[in-house]
């Protein structure tokens, strides 16, 4: 099937660009509430399912084991801009277990936010593995597998005791055989797995609910989602969707993007699971869409629906400041 258009750029008058997408929302019981589009096809839902990788972090006594609370938890679930807060606090959650920058196997990059890279460069040299975006994550992966006694080198492989743990846990919570077929390589180097986009949302709506989890996965589960929403700052940063979203509205919104498009959240008071992709992988489309999925599932909240159907359109200016067109919701999402 054809992906619906979901989201329109405008110049001027006419529309320039257009985004299809798919949408999947889902209760606690696995019933949609909202499915637009191809729903179940197969999409790697890369760094969107942090909290479901950071669950045994969690559930392992691991991080209770370390004395992480609310920042270091939603820091390993995160995706960074590599600020300074988020550099320091990684550094500190492997010190803690007695590693340092040397034993991360994520790689390093520049920030992708535009001021922290000028401060980047103006510190120099270039920046280590603490600044790579998804260093809380890795910081919560060499924890995990120290606390279980584990040798930590190599724990981006796929047969090592972290991934092939993280492995079990995603596919308990989608319903998806997760495997080979199915594999592929994540910017950090772990494996990242694809699934239709309404197992992922039920795995979330399971995560928020705590609806057929056992006991300890279920208090992991919302004790990872509270953290991250009690401190957004570290689930991404400065100016960012996933953190503006959560600060838009304490403790009733978890959302977290993944690269190419992708956006996974919850609705704790709704028991509610979301999952979405842009089609073309592209964030500005993403964004727009999930601005106008929650604001869709918040109508009973007049005032935070309206905030948040602001927030899914954006004005576009050209370099001299003059507006130029938009970026807004279409379609069903409209």
């Amino acid at each position: 099937m054809q992906n619906p258009v979901l989201v329109e750029v405008t110049r001027g008058q006419m529309v320039e660009s257009r985004h299809r997408g798919m949408v999947s929302v889902v209760d606690s019981d696995g019933a949609t509430v909202m499915a637009l589009g191809d729903v179940e096809s197969p999409v790697f839902p890369r760094s969107a399912v942090k909290s479901m990788q950071a669950l045994l972090l969690v559930e392992s006594g691991a991080a209770d084991a370390y004395g992480f609370g609310d920042k270091e938890l939603a820091l390993a679930c995160s995706s960074h801009s590599g600020e300074p807060e988020h550099i320091a606090l990684a550094g500190q959650m492997v010190a803690r277990a007695g590693l340092s920058e040397a034993d991360f196997e994520c790689g390093s990059h520049w920030s992708f936010e535009p001021k922290v890279l000028i401060d980047q460069v103006r510190a120099g040299p270039k920046p280590n593995q603490l600044g790579n975006n998804c260093s809380g994550k890795h910081a919560g992966f060499l924890c995990l597998s120290c606390h279980a006694g584990v040798d930590h080198h190599g724990y981006v492989g796929y047969d090592h005791f972290v991934q092939s743990s993280i492995r079990d846990v995603m596919a308990d919570l989608t319903g998806t055989p997760l495997g080979h077929d199915n594999c592929g390589t994540d910017g950090c180097s772990i494996p990242t797995y694809a699934s239709p986009l309404a197992s992922i949302a039920h795995g979330f709506a399971r995560m928020v609910s705590g609806t057929g989890l056992g006991p300890e996965r279920a208090k992991a589960a919302k004790r990872l989602m509270a953290s991250c929403m009690a401190e957004p700052f570290y689930v991404a940063g400065t100016g960012r969707a996933c953190t503006e979203l959560m600060q838009m509205a304490p403790g009733r919104i978890f959302a977290k993007t993944g690269a190419e498009g992708v956006f996974c959240a919850t609705l704790p008071e709704k028991g509610y699971g979301i999952a979405l992709k842009c089609e073309d992988g592209a964030t500005r489309g993403a964004e727009a869409m999930i601005g106008a999925v929650l604001a869709k599932l918040f109508a009973d909240d007049e005032e935070l629906s309206s905030r948040l159907a602001d927030w899914s359109r954006k004005t576009m200016k050209n370099w001299n400041g003059i507006e130029v067109g938009h970026i807004r919701p279409a379609g069903d999402l409209a």
